[in-house]
């Protein structure tokens, strides 16, 4: 599985790097880092919707206070 988040201006601003660290911590809790592939990327295009996130390809608003919840509800049940 692939996890890429933007770490554009505009998503850095909204809090990108908490995102990935919040993304990171999740992932090691879990020991599921054989399992997925965490990047960053720059600008998606969807500025506005920010902080960008996909799984696979499918986009995701992910807000830093949020990303225990998204990494339980959307990335867990992908994970195999």
């Amino acid at each position: 599985m692939k996890i890429k988040v933007c770490i554009g201006s505009a998503c850095h601003v909204k809090g990108s790097r908490r995102v990935v660290e919040g993304l990171q911590y999740q992932i090691a809790e879990r020991k599921l880092k054989d399992k997925i592939n965490l990047g960053g990327v720059f600008c998606m295009g969807r500025c506005e919707e920010g902080v960008c996130v996909t799984v696979d390809d499918k986009f995701y608003s992910v807000a830093p206070d949020k990303v225990k919840e998204f990494f339980e509800t959307e990335v867990l049940p992908l994970v195999k």
